[in-house]
Order: C-alpha cells, then sequence, then structure tokens
C-alpha cells in the first residue's frame, strides 16, 4: 500500500511559478514510476508529466517547457515544478504511483495510488 500526500497548490497570477510535492508513505525508490494528473472544473482528468525508476521523464505537450517534474529520493517526494503558468492550467493536481511494470505510464488506470489532489488557479 502507497499513501500520497499532495501540497504546495494555491492562487497564482499568469505568468508566475509553482511548486507542488507529493510526500510518498514508502521509498520512492522502490516504487517503478510516478506521475501528475489534473482534473480542471468540467473536464476530463489529463495527463500531465510522468517520471520512471531510472528517471526517465515524460510530459503532456501542454506543458512541456515550462513544467519539470523530479524526485527526491532522500525525502521520498516527487516535485512538480511550474512555471509560466497559464490560467489554463488551473486545476486540481493529483500525484500517482504506478508499481507495475510499464517503463514511462502516462494514462490513469496504469497508476494504482493516487493523492488526494492540490488545487492550482491560475487567475489575476
Amino acid at each position: 500500500q502507497v499513501q500520497l500526500v499532495e501540497s504546495g497548490g494555491g492562487l497564482v497570477q499568469p505568468g508566475g511559478s509553482l511548486r507542488l510535492s507529493c510526500a510518498a508513505s514508502v521509498s520512492i525508490f522502490s516504487i517503478n514510476a510516478m506521475g501528475w494528473f489534473r482534473q480542471a472544473p468540467g473536464k476530463e482528468r489529463e495527463f500531465v508529466a510522468t517520471i520512471s525508476w531510472s528517471g526517465a521523464t515524460y510530459y503532456a505537450d501542454s506543458v512541456k517547457g515550462r513544467f519539470t517534474i523530479s524526485r527526491n529520493i532522500a525525502k521520498d517526494t516527487l516535485d512538480l515544478q511550474m512555471n509560466i503558468l497559464k490560467p489554463e492550467d488551473t486545476a486540481v493536481y493529483y500525484c500517482a504511483a504506478d508499481t507495475g511494470g510499464v517503463a514511462i505510464p502516462t494514462e490513469g488506470p496504469q497508476f494504482e495510488y493516487w493523492g488526494q489532489g492540490t488545487l492550482v488557479t491560475v487567475s489575476e
């Protein structure tokens, strides 16, 4: 069983930055891959970024070049640095963990464990 707790959400102006963090209840080095998803009001959940056990990363086109996913193995946390934020980035952001065998999972069903989410609002 893996428990995930996100933090770092809040209100930020367009063009600003925010850093999300996800604390895992187990060593993240033992997790196959971890990712971030988001769900905007009235929309379906969508993939944001994923990082594999080996450290390989993959991003959705909408955030590529602006967001950076990383792990802190010493602290067992997954982070998401978000820069140049846009109003369309407004959403609840979820951390997810995959303990299976997919090298770089990007689909929701590939992740077994989810956090409760943290709200990011990009607005004037």
